[in-house]
């Protein structure tokens, strides 16, 4: 009895691809794998949106081509690029499974979409273009889906070697216990753990019953995030599928990325009251405490500039116990204001000092901290006010500047 076509198509196949094997980063081997995979699904798509960042690009995709697990595919969508990586994207076609799309910009959640349609995986693995993967990446992931099958999932962060130092300032700001709660993939928490775009996985079918992502700017990764519980599906952080992130290259950046973080924060309050948790209010409250620290100092500074003016407009000696009142209070105002964040700054300054073994890089994560903090909470009562309070619709700032 013969054979059924596919079957010797199937043995035909596997002959090949053994064949290629030999020569792994062969065209041969990448057609081999591409036809392989039409009979036995693909177990991964990376999907990786882009604009204006070859550069990122290049890093990312070196780092791909060193993984130890190799079924999986690179979905590339450049979303209205004027530096586009195309060439980039072209230089890895030998050694990696690429698909390369251009496309006007709507921004980077409709640009994951948009690389989903078009990706053929099991598992959506979603990064952003300023990661750099560790060899055993793909094999974490593995593991724990071996271990424990879950819908979705995300894993942390890291700063590289190389990164400056300001790089590896941010990355503290965003990833430590004292500034986030924990909450970004982090041992200790305040919140379970919410998948982010920089670093997500989820399971094709359950990705295209949610729709994918919102067309929300900011905030798009958390609010899937949320329809990933809200539906009911298992989501879980994998410790050991993390990856180097760049975030911002300077303070000025990670500002107005922060500050719209604040913003998303309330406009997704709006969509789902129950999200917004005790440790989002902590940014807020840090900022609302610094500026009054900072007026009772102003006010410190006050009393005794008027315990002087009082004391050296005297025309007739006397007692001045008044005024020496005053100036020991303003004094005490002064000195008592800024205590609660000199300790907060220590705290931060030897911590990070620990982590990344540099005093330098230490003293450079109390300024990212205040800016994170600051700049997120800043952006949260603007929004609270904006939308809670004025009953405006939603909104964001800094639009222009979204990649940058």
């Amino acid at each position: 009895m013969k054979s059924p076509f596919f079957v010797n198509s199937f043995i035909s196949l596997v002959f090949f691809t053994l064949l290629c094997a030999s020569n792994q980063y062969s065209f041969y081997w990448i057609y081999a794998k591409s036809l392989f995979y039409k009979f036995i699904d693909m177990r991964y798509s990376v999907i990786i949106p882009v604009y204006n960042r070859p550069d990122e690009v290049d890093e990312l995709l070196q780092s791909l081509t060193v993984q130890c697990f190799k079924d999986f595919e690179v979905v590339i969508v450049e979303d209205g690029s004027s530096i586009p990586c195309k060439e980039v994207a072209d230089r890895y076609t030998d050694r990696l499974d690429i698909k390369y799309f251009s496309k006007p910009n709507s921004g980077p959640g409709q640009t994951r979409n948009y690389g989903a349609e078009r990706s053929e995986g099991e598992y959506f693995i979603i990064l952003d273009s300023d990661v750099i993967l560790p060899e055993g990446y793909f094999d974490a992931i593995e593991k724990e889906l071996q271990a424990s099958p879950a819908d979705a999932f995300g894993g942390p962060d890291r700063a590289h070697d190389s990164f400056t130092d300001i790089q590896k300032a941010i990355n503290y700001s965003m990833t430590s216990f004292f500034t986030t709660g924990g909450i970004r993939g982090g041992k200790k928490k305040m919140d379970k753990f919410y998948p982010r775009s920089f670093n997500m996985g989820i399971r094709r079918e359950v990705y295209e019953a949610l729709g994918g992502f919102s067309k929300m700017r900011f905030g798009e990764d958390i609010d899937f995030s949320i329809r990933i519980f809200k539906g009911g599906y298992t989501c879980r952080l994998f410790p050991d599928a993390w990856v180097y992130h760049k975030r911002r290259t300077d303070l000025k950046k990670f500002f107005k990325q922060v500050h719209n973080s604040g913003i998303a924060r309330i406009n997704l309050y709006k969509k789902y009251p129950d999200s917004l948790k005790l440790v989002h209010w902590l940014p807020a409250v840090f900022t609302l405490g610094v500026s009054l620290l900072l007026l009772l100092t102003l006010l410190g500074l006050g009393l005794v500039l008027l315990a002087f003016y009082l004391l050296y407009s005297k025309t007739v000696p006397g007692c001045a116990t008044g005024e020496m009142a005053l100036l020991f209070l303003g004094f005490a105002a002064m000195l008592a204001a800024p205590l609660p964040l000199l300790l907060y700054s220590l705290v931060v300054c030897v911590d990070s000092t620990i982590r990344n073994r540099s005093l330098w890089i230490g003293m450079l994560s109390i300024t990212a901290s205040f800016i994170q903090l600051i700049g997120y909470g800043t952006g949260f009562w603007r929004a609270w006010w904006q939308r809670c309070i004025r009953g405006k619709d939603e909104f964001e700032a800094f639009q222009k500047n979204f990649y940058k």
